[in-house]
């Protein structure tokens, strides 16, 4: 597939594309450089202190795991 820029710099990932990775509209995506290249990955949802992916709730836009919710609370 080829997609073009826009002239504010973006580019659409395909819906067939984004169907086969899971990836929804507010899905975040990393965009690394790699062998040259430009690779985008969809970042599953962790902790923003310790990277855990269970028991997670969102504070202020960002997800926090039980754990740390608890540590926060002995703060």
């Amino acid at each position: 597939m080829v997609r073009k820029i826009d002239d504010l710099g973006r580019v659409v990932v395909p819906a067939e594309t984004r169907r086969l990775f899971n990836i929804h509209e507010g899905d975040a995506l990393a965009i690394t450089v790699e062998n040259g290249g430009i690779v985008l990955r969809k970042l599953d949802a962790s902790c923003t202190f310790c990277e855990r992916t269970e028991g997670l709730e969102i504070f202020k836009g960002r997800s926090v795991c039980a754990v740390c919710r608890n540590d926060l609370g002995s703060i």
